[in-house]
């Protein structure tokens, strides 16, 4: 976003936003409620459209405004983590980088790394959105994360996609279940028991659902879950079994659930870093990324 604004106006901006005051935002400033709005009318000018909407008794942001929040937001926080450092003022907070992250990779796999990272940098700030896929597409597209850790995004032409590993669909059940003597199960193995799957909008729905078509092949469901981490509930209770990336499942030995490789055609979700093509990235996220790329990508 190219926007001829100063850090006050946004800093306004935001104030008002969030305490639906002018009042409120003029008095945390110190600035006389007439300067404040000269300086949010020269941001919606800047924009080219209104950004907050004005009553008699309360302000809220417009549909604009409210995209444009997020975006804001990340950017003073940037800009104060930037002018601490430079003054080699350390109040605990540092740089901050803030991404999307599928729950899946944000709970098995991002830690271990970000702990790495700690080692090196204490005092870089995270902030981790983890939301499904579509939703993180959409943090990305608007500016809300400097990236992303998504299995979608390398067919749009906005974005650039970088892949990091290959996690195949894998079968869940219980250790008693019969199919857990296998070593490797077929489609049709699985056809034959009670199936346990998120709901047709979730991105791996559809990347399954589709794989499959492509195969003539087809999964009928017995329970439709919202949450992956729901399904392996469900797994664990003994009412049926699932098929889920192998990301979303436990990676040590578990006392009632295990995993079993599911015979060709394998379906694979592919992982990898999004991000706004040409976006220019803050140096505590550019040496993130790097580290993420150095432990998951293959040599």
């Amino acid at each position: 976003m190219s926007i001829n604004c100063e850090i006050l106006d946004l800093r306004a901006f935001l104030l008002v936003a969030e305490t639906r005051s002018f009042h409120r935002a003029a008095e945390a400033l110190h600035v006389s409620q007439p300067a404040l709005s000269r300086r949010i009318q020269k941001l919606e000018s800047a924009v080219g459209a209104p950004l907050l909407e004005r009553t008699t008794r309360s302000v809220a942001p417009t549909a604009v405004g409210q995209n444009l929040l997020p975006l804001v937001r990340r950017m003073i926080e940037e800009f104060d983590g930037s002018l601490f450092a430079s003054r080699g003022v350390d109040d605990g907070r540092g740089s901050q980088v803030t991404i999307a992250c599928l729950p899946t990779a944000a709970f098995y796999f991002l830690p271990s790394v970000i702990a790495r990272f700690h080692e090196d940098h204490p005092s870089v700030r995270f902030r981790i959105l983890d939301i499904p896929a579509t939703e993180g597409l959409q943090a990305v597209e608007r500016g809300e994360v400097e990236f992303g850790i998504n299995f979608m995004g390398a067919s749009d032409p906005e974005l650039e996609f970088d892949s990091l590993v290959e996690d195949p669909f894998v079968l869940a059940c219980r250790r008693d279940h019969p199919l857990a003597t296998k070593r490797r199960v077929t489609w049709s193995d699985i056809a034959q028991h009670p199936l346990i799957t998120v709901h047709r909008t979730s991105g791996n729905r559809t990347l399954l659902d589709g794989a499959l078509a492509r195969e003539n092949l087809k999964l009928s469901w017995f329970y439709e879950v919202t949450h992956l981490s729901t399904s392996l509930g469900l797994v664990e209770a003994g009412v049926g079994i699932s098929v889920l990336p192998r990301m979303a499942t436990p990676q040590q030995e578990h006392s009632i659930l295990v995993t079993r490789e599911i015979a060709p055609p394998v379906v694979s979700r592919t992982i990898g870093i999004v991000r706004r093509r040409g976006a220019m990235l803050s140096p505590a996220a550019e040496r993130f990324l790097q580290m993420l790329k150095s432990t998951w990508q293959k040599p």
